[in-house]
């Protein structure tokens, strides 16, 4: 069965981290080009980071210097550090390949608050 599985979510305090996962299953996250995306309450879903096969990475300009994105081959594995934690970065978290764009896993909640 091919899927995307995100873990890592949970509550932090602002200026807290988090390091998200997202583990493929049938899919080889690190021969993909990954995008992790994030859906805030009653807000549409926007683009957060991508790493290419190469290591090439790119953030949307609201994290970066704060969140670095990452892979692991031999975890098949893609990572989302995110340090500096503030409360608009509340949402719920998915991963996404470009070569399966309808592959979508169940997301990771992450909640900011104090």
């Amino acid at each position: 069965q091919v899927q995307l599985v995100e873990s890592g979510g949970g509550l932090v305090q602002p200026g807290g981290s988090l390091r998200l996962s997202c583990a493929g299953s049938g899919i080889m996250v690190s021969r993909a080009v990954m995008d992790w995306y994030r859906q805030a309450p009653g807000k549409q879903r926007e683009w957060v980071a991508t790493i290419t096969p190469g290591g090439r990475t790119n953030y949307r300009d609201s994290v970066k210097g704060r969140f670095t994105i990452s892979g692991d081959n031999a975890k098949n594995t893609v990572y989302l550090q995110m340090n500096s934690l503030k409360p608009e970065d509340t949402a719920i978290y998915h991963c996404n390949a470009r070569s399966a764009p309808d592959l979508w896993g169940q997301g990771t909640q992450v909640t900011v608050s104090s």
